[in-house]
């Protein structure tokens, strides 16, 4: 398994790291994503480590804690081998007015809990699961700050901010030596490039990497999906398609006619190629897969040890190309001062 570094720090993580979102299945999103149980976790993990995958990622909104909770108990005796990744911002106790956002309050007590379902006493990267507009970021910042030099959280990241949130974070880091992030939890895969616009390039000039969570474009590259086709029965879709990000119907098949031929072309499954494309993508450190399953499991991982070819990564790229917003379309209009990231 390849290792790469996480953003501008000195840390080291697992080209492919695996997301635990299917662990619990508590609440309608969570049961269609998946209901994996401690004993199947368990087996999921051996694979994971046999294959190099060390790190896993959870968030304590994933099944209410239950994620957390079953991967603390998948993990046990083996702490010291793997890399804990989890997330915390968005409402955990509808009756707490305080469960919620990034105040000192909510952060000390989200770190706190997790850290007790998880049964451990650090968390290696820790990442604000979304921007709380309400919360000073120099509260926020400064609590991180006391939460590292504690020694209970090792590196901090953000998920789901804009450019100008994780801007301002960075220089207010900077401006207070507060830990910088250097991990960002986004969204991206061939379906869904918007990270590329202005959070790709953000990442390389302030040394921010990309943890991409679904790669497969919210379950839609998985290979079942084809032009003239009913969605399959088994599909997740039925359940959380209005859930997640749209894709015109059109784009999605123009998508999934080069990644057939490429799949022709290689040998590969649609899913491998779609992580393949990514893992050559600028800024990303991993990418997060899932698996309801060990056949998913063990098919995903074969997205590892093998490259795609420069054309066809052309190919891939030509398919999934949509007109962006402005101003970075007006932007793609000078390319010789506003190159693409490379």
């Amino acid at each position: 398994m390849e290792y790469r570094h996480l953003g501008a720090s000195g840390f080291k993580v697992p080209v492919l790291s695996f997301g635990t979102g299917t662990f619990g299945g508590k609440g309608e999103l969570f049961q269609a994503w998946g209901e994996t149980d401690v004993g199947e976790a368990r087996k999921l993990v051996d694979i994971c480590l046999d294959a190099g995958v060390t790190m896993f990622d959870t968030a304590d909104i994933y099944s209410r804690g239950t994620s957390e909770s079953i991967l603390g108990e998948a993990l046990k005796g083996r702490r010291d081998k793997v890399i804990i990744s989890t997330k915390a911002t968005f409402r955990f106790d509808d009756n707490n007015p305080n469960a919620v956002g990034s105040s000192r309050f909510h952060l000390i007590e989200a770190v706190n809990a997790a850290l007790t379902r998880l049964q451990t006493d650090h968390i290696d990267l820790f990442q604000l699961h979304g921007f709380d507009a309400k919360t000073p970021v120099e509260e926020t910042l400064s609590t991180l700050d006391d939460l590292v030099r504690a020694g209970k959280i090792r590196y901090t990241g953000v998920s789901n901010f804009s450019g100008w949130h994780l801007q301002k974070s960075l220089d207010v880091a900077d401006r207070y030596g507060y830990p910088r992030y250097v991990a960002n939890q986004t969204y991206y895969s061939l379906i869904g490039r918007d990270y590329e616009w202005e959070l790709m390039p953000l990442g390389l000039d302030q040394g921010v990497g990309a943890v991409v969570w679904s790669p497969l474009g919210w379950g839609r590259l998985t290979g079942k999906i084809r032009r003239g086709q009913p969605l399959p029965e088994t599909s997740r879709l039925h359940k959380t398609a209005d859930m997640g990000p749209p894709v015109p119907d059109e784009y999605l098949y123009r998508v999934m006619d080069a990644l057939d031929a490429i799949a022709a072309e290689t040998g590969k499954t649609v899913p491998q190629i779609a992580l393949n494309w990514l893992l050559q993508r600028p800024t990303v450190a991993t990418v997060l897969i899932g698996a309801r399953n060990e056949e998913q499991l063990r098919q995903n991982l074969g997205a590892v040890g093998w490259n795609l070819t420069a054309e066809q990564i052309k190919k891939l790229d030509e398919a999934s190309t949509v007109r962006p917003a402005y101003p970075y379309w007006h932007q793609q209009g000078f390319a010789e001062r506003n190159p693409f990231p490379v």
